[in-house]
Order: structure tokens, then C-alpha cells, then sequence
């Protein structure tokens, strides 16, 4: 039996079938008297809201007439949740494992440090064929934005998201702050939950580029705002010249253009890293980079 209070946190922006099926896999969780399901939908033209109204009129409904963005929306639905645990989950993932409130608040409770939970995620639009996984608890570095819990206790310890990173990047930026405020961060393969992406068609996607480019200049933000300065000029060059070496050399065009896009936009958002920096100190920095890398991926043993 569950005692704390969750809140369900979706985003969602003109993809009302992916969040009809996410909703009726996850319906015996929304359906839960200590659970508070709220849906953010970011400017759909495909009528979410109404299929959201007709359907679920159980469900906190936020609409923006116009998009303002994902990080808008999270930091809006995180800022004004008023449960013990918030669950954010994109609106192609679903869980897989029956009853994960229960192992969520019981590790919150084993581990007062404890400020973010991320969970064992399988990337596919197939459920996956063995759900058992050998995978132990064990404090990481970040956490994958699709499916992660917050105590909110340790959401309001820290700045919100960066809304002026648009997409991607938000997770270490937040992972950064808990850590320089002694919070852990930490991965519960116990919970298992199906991002519904095909991870291989997505360099074929027209969006690819745009993806890069903001996968760049995040990871750039990154070095500026979090890394003492003398490691910086180092990851920098390292990050463009693998960028070069695996990918323009081999002739991906789209590469080069998305490197000098993402070359701007850091020369751009320079008084934006100027304000918001909070620098590890050479000590914090050393003790980060010998947590374990963030659990990205799962697979099934047989798979």
C-alpha cells in the first residue's frame, strides 16, 4: 500500500494516439486516489485536448494556445505539484512493471539522500520479450528524461529546468544541481517502462540535424555552465573533433551544419551561462566523474 502522494506529469504536443495508448496502459496508476495525473498539452492542433476532456475529465488538463516549449511545461507542472513524488513521463512510454508506486516510495524511504529516481527503460516500439533484468540499485550520474520520479522536496532545492536549452541537456543540468546540493541521483532498474521509439530510424528522421545541433550546443552549455574553467578548452575541442572524425569527414554534411549552428548558439547564450554557472570545484568535479555513467539503455539478456 502506498502512503505519499504521486503526481503523473505528461507533455504532450499533436500526438494524440501515442498519449490515448500511454494513458490506457497506465489507466490502473491514474485511476489511484493518492495519484494526481496532470497532462500539459503544448499547442496541438489534433485535438489532445478534446480527446483529453471527453475521455479523462479525471485528468488536470493545461493547454498553451501556442507552444512555449517542453521545459516550459515541466517546470510549470513540477513548480505547482503538491505531492510527495512527481513522475514525469513523456506520452510514448508506458510502465511495464505492475504496481511501481510501491517499489518507488520504498526506496525513497530507504534512501533519505535520494532526490531522483531513474528507471530501467526499454527503447522500442515492441514490448520486450523477457522483462527480467539482473541490474542492481546504484547511484549514477543523470538520469533519462522520458521516465525519472523527483522527491519534490529536492525539485525545490534547485533551479528549475533552462527553458533557453529548449531540448536536451535538462537532465544533466539538473542532475549538476542536486549534486551540488549533497542530493543523489539514483537508477532503480526495479521499474520498468517502454519508451516507444525506434532508435535506429531516428538518424533518418528530417529532424535529425536540429537533434544534433541541440544535442551539441547542450553538452557545450554544460562545460560552461558546471566544469572549472581549465577543463574547458579541452572537452570542447575533444567534442568538435569527434564530431569532424565520425561523422563531416565520413561526409555527413548535416553534421558540419549542425556543429556550426550549435557554435553560434554558445557564442550567443554566453551572458545566459554567465548568470546561471555554479561551478564544481576541482574536488566536486574529480568525486562526480567517478559516479557511474547514466543508464541510458536497456535490453533484454535475450534479445
Amino acid at each position: 500500500m502506498v502512503n505519499s502522494s504521486f503526481s503523473i506529469l505528461i507533455t504532450t504536443k499533436n500526438r494524440k494516439d501515442d498519449l490515448a495508448f500511454t494513458l490506457q496502459k497506465n489507466k490502473s496508476l491514474i485511476d489511484r486516489d493518492n495519484v494526481v495525473c496532470v497532462i500539459f498539452d503544448d499547442g496541438s492542433i489534433d485535438g489532445t485536448s478534446d480527446f483529453l476532456k471527453k475521455n479523462y475529465p479525471q485528468i488536470i488538463l493545461h493547454t498553451n494556445k501556442e507552444s512555449k516549449g517542453y521545459l516550459y511545461c515541466r517546470n510549470k507542472m513540477l513548480n505547482e505539484a503538491k505531492t510527495d513524488f512527481s513522475i514525469s513521463l513523456d506520452d510514448d512510454a508506458h510502465f511495464v512493471t505492475n504496481e511501481p508506486l510501491e517499489i518507488i516510495e520504498e526506496y525513497f524511504n530507504k534512501n533519505e539522500e535520494v532526490g531522483l529516481l531513474g528507471f530501467r527503460i526499454f527503447w522500442s516500439k515492441e514490448s520486450p520479450n523477457n522483462i527480467f533484468s539482473n541490474d542492481q540499485p546504484t547511484r549514477v550520474k543523470s538520469f533519462v528524461g522520458c521516465a525519472h520520479v523527483w522527491r519534490m522536496k529536492a525539485w525545490r532545492d534547485i533551479p528549475a529546468y533552462p527553458e533557453w536549452f529548449i531540448f536536451y541537456g535538462e537532465e544533466d543540468f539538473a542532475s549538476y544541481q542536486l549534486f551540488k546540493k549533497k542530493w543523489e541521483v539514483h537508477y532503480l532498474p526495479a521499474v520498468l517502462v517502454n519508451h516507444r521509439v525506434d532508435i535506429k530510424s531516428r538518424k533518418k528522421n528530417n529532424d535529425y540535424a536540429i537533434r544534433l545541433q541541440r544535442s551539441l550546443r547542450s553538452g557545450w552549455y554544460l562545460y560552461f555552465l558546471f566544469y572549472p574553467v581549465s577543463f574547458i578548452p579541452k572537452r570542447l575541442v575533444y567534442s568538435i573533433w569527434m564530431q569532424l572524425k565520425l561523422k563531416v569527414f565520413k561526409g555527413d554534411l548535416n553534421a558540419l551544419k549542425a556543429i556550426i549552428l550549435a557554435i553560434c548558439n554558445l557564442l550567443v547564450s554566453i551572458p545566459k551561462i554567465i548568470k546561471n554557472s555554479n561551478r564544481l570545484s576541482m574536488q566536486e568535479y574529480k568525486k562526480y566523474q567517478k559516479l557511474e555513467e547514466t543508464r541510458l539503455y536497456w535490453k533484454p539478456e535475450n534479445n
